[in-house]
């Protein structure tokens, strides 16, 4: 995908977060053995290297174009639904996992340290005005305990820290403050 054309044509470009072709291509140049070898530091990137991640991506969704329009959502009538599991005898528990994507701020290959704690204020203080059934418990990574680290892991609540490609794409930089 990155052949001379492309790379000549992307080089010197930036986005407005300042992420350059090295900033996406950089966990494939230290892992050749990685399945796809980019990664998005930020929202711009899709954009201003265009030429590199489409033709990647059409690949990978087995030709799902950006052109292609995803069908709209069809849930049913989830009203319908009713409470499936009444008798509390096999869903133990549910999870909504959120990634750290807030409008205004880059991807992790380009966030400072001073934006992880940005972000991470931004997500607890909107966590903790929430109520009743949607109330839950918010883990800050820094400062948590290796026994409750990993009960977290253990129940499959949190991820192991990031693998070698997330660290060559900078991914894992100040772990693990902000997360």
């Amino acid at each position: 995908y990155l052949s001379k054309e492309v790379f000549d044509q992307l080089k010197t470009k930036k986005t407005s977060f300042g992420s350059t072709l090295l900033d996406v291509i950089q966990s494939g140049v230290e892992n050749l053995d990685s399945g796809v070898g980019i990664y998005a530091p930020d929202a711009d990137s899709y954009t201003v290297f265009a030429d590199l991640f489409d033709p990647i991506i059409e690949d990978y969704h087995g030709g799902f174009k950006k052109t292609d329009k995803h069908p709209p959502k069809d849930f049913g009538d989830v009203d319908s639904l009713g409470n499936l599991d009444p008798a509390g005898e096999f869903i133990v528990s549910t999870r909504v996992r959120c990634g750290r994507s807030l409008e205004g701020y880059p991807f992790n290959p380009c966030l400072t340290e001073a934006q992880y704690k940005e972000m991470e204020e931004k997500v607890s203080s909107t966590l903790s005005g929430l109520e009743g059934e949607l109330k839950g418990t918010f883990y800050p990574l820094t400062g948590m305990s290796k026994e409750v680290q990993q009960k977290l892991i253990d129940d499959h609540f949190l991820f192991k820290e990031g693998d070698r490609f997330l660290q060559a794409a900078n991914a894992c930089r100040f772990w693990p403050t902000g997360r």
